[in-house]
């Protein structure tokens, strides 16, 4: 079986107010309640793509649900080598605005100075680099940056087609259609546009 990515929506004052220790813990909680329990079966409530803990306090956090990936992390991951093989074809301020977008997302370039990857020690370090607590972290100053990147980005996918084709049509480890890449990046592109809405940042869990 493959690994998962669970992505959460969060307020980061309070994330911050939790032990860092036990940070992951309390967001597992939320997306997986009771021994048996299951984020999408009962209780948490939906608001579109987005469900919510139940209760009557008001919610901290929410997890999304990505309607193109069946919850798996390798979609992502493929995206982020096609957008890898397809940016040499890609004019530069284009090239430049994605980068901003899919960086410390689904795109793995070197992100050390970039909040949206670094963390900030935000929760404790993996122990097994092939076991990583987190999958991503994006502050939310890393989020109101790639929400106004995708309203530039937004405009552009259909010219993204071209290099596409070149690139990653029919190529393993790639997305299967053009269709199916853009779709996926509309999604991230609504999930930071409602995180920035909120002033809050993103946590990916495998």
């Amino acid at each position: 079986m493959g690994m998962d990515l669970t992505l959460f929506m969060v307020d980061w004052a309070q994330l911050s107010a939790i032990p860092v220790e036990h940070r992951i813990g309390r967001l597992e909680d939320i997306a997986w309640p009771g021994e048996f329990g299951d984020v999408y079966d009962g209780g948490p409530e939906r608001a579109r793509d987005w469900l919510w803990p139940p209760g009557q306090a008001p919610a901290w956090c929410a997890v999304y649900s990505f309607l193109t990936t069946t919850g798996a992390h390798m979609p992502h991951v493929r995206a982020g080598t096609a957008w890898t093989d397809m940016r040499p074809l890609v004019d530069t301020p284009v090239r430049e605005v994605m980068d901003s977008f899919l960086g410390g997302l689904i795109w793995d370039a070197d992100q050390s100075n970039n909040p949206a990857a670094a963390g900030g020690g935000v929760f404790p370090p993996a122990a097994d680099r092939w076991h990583p607590n987190v999958l991503l972290v994006c502050l939310p100053e890393a989020v109101a940056g790639k929400a106004r990147a995708w309203e530039r980005v937004e405009p552009c996918l259909v010219g993204l087609r071209g290099p596409f084709s070149v690139e990653c049509e029919g190529w393993a480890g790639r997305p299967d259609t053009f269709e199916g890449f853009a779709a996926l990046l509309r999604e991230w592109g609504g999930v930071v546009t409602e995180a920035a809405r909120r002033g809050w940042g993103l946590v990916g869990l495998p």
